[in-house]
C-alpha cells in the first residue's frame, strides 16, 4: 500500500504540497501583519506614534484599543477570500 499522504511524488501529492506551503504563506503573512498591528503600533511603537492624533487620543493607543480588533476582522475576511480563491485554483473548493 503506497502512502500518499507526504507527496509520494505523485502529481497530486505535488499538488496538495503546494496547496499547503501557500496556505500557510497567506496564514503566516496574516499574522506578521496581525502581530505588527497589534503588538508592534500598540505597544512598542506607541511612543512614536504619540503625535499623532486619531479620534481624540493618539495612533499608539488607538491601535492598543480599536485599531488591532479591527485589523483583526479585515485579516479574518482576506483570509476567507483569499483561501475561497486557492481553494479553486486547487480544485478542493466546495461547490
Amino acid at each position: 500500500m503506497a502512502d500518499h499522504t507526504r507527496g509520494g511524488g505523485t502529481a497530486a501529492g505535488k499538488s496538495g504540497e503546494a496547496y499547503w506551503k501557500a496556505n500557510l504563506r497567506i496564514i503566516i503573512i496574516s499574522l506578521i501583519i496581525w502581530a505588527l498591528c497589534s503588538f508592534g503600533f500598540g505597544i512598542l511603537l506607541r511612543p512614536m506614534l504619540s503625535g499623532i492624533a486619531v479620534g481624540g487620543s493618539d495612533l499608539g493607543f488607538w491601535f492598543a484599543q480599536q485599531g488591532s480588533i479591527l485589523v483583526f476582522l479585515v485579516l479574518i475576511f482576506f483570509y476567507a477570500f483569499r483561501m475561497n480563491k486557492l481553494d479553486k485554483e486547487f480544485g478542493v473548493d466546495e461547490e
